[in-house]
C-alpha cells in the first residue's frame, strides 16, 4: 500500500512549476500501477495549450472556474468544481482558467515525472526503466 500527502511532494523533483501552472505528481510510472496521478493548479487568467499525443488524460476540477476549448472543433465547455474532462482521443485543447483552478489529473500510460511539454504542448512518451525505477 502506498500512502502519500501533498506536503511530501512539495518542492521535490515531482513538483513541477511553470508561469501558468504547477503540477504535483503524486503517483508516477515507477509505482508500476498503470497510471499516474497529479494535483495540478492552473493560474487565473492564463492560456494553456496542451496536446497529449502519447497519453490519455482525465481531469477532475476540484476548485475554481474556467473553460476548455477543443481545438479540433472549436467547441468550448465551462469548467467548475465537479467537472471532469477526458481527453480520450488525444485531443488538442486549450484551458483558460478564470480563477485559479485545482484539478486532479490521471494519465495513462503513466508519466515518469521527467516529461517536459514541447512546443506543441505534447509530453514525449518516456518509459520507466526497470533498473531506474528500482533505484528510485
Amino acid at each position: 500500500m502506498i500512502v502519500r500527502h501533498l506536503s511530501e511532494i512539495e518542492d521535490t523533483d515531482a513538483d513541477i512549476k511553470t508561469e501558468n501552472w504547477r503540477s504535483k505528481r503524486i503517483v508516477l510510472a515507477k509505482e508500476k500501477v498503470g497510471f499516474s496521478v497529479h494535483e495540478t493548479t492552473l493560474y487565473a487568467g492564463t492560456v494553456n495549450d496542451f496536446w497529449y499525443a502519447n497519453h490519455i488524460e482525465a481531469v477532475f476540477v476540484t476548485e475554481g472556474e474556467g473553460e476548455i476549448e477543443d481545438k479540433a472543433t472549436g467547441e468550448v465547455h465551462q469548467l467548475k468544481p465537479g467537472s471532469l474532462y477526458l481527453l480520450n482521443n488525444h485531443d488538442k485543447h486549450q484551458v483558460r482558467p478564470r480563477t485559479t483552478m485545482k484539478t486532479v489529473c490521471v494519465f495513462n500510460p503513466p508519466v515518469t515525472g521527467r516529461e517536459v511539454h514541447d512546443e506543441n504542448g505534447v509530453y514525449p512518451l518516456v518509459v520507466e526503466d526497470d533498473e531506474e525505477a528500482a533505484a528510485s
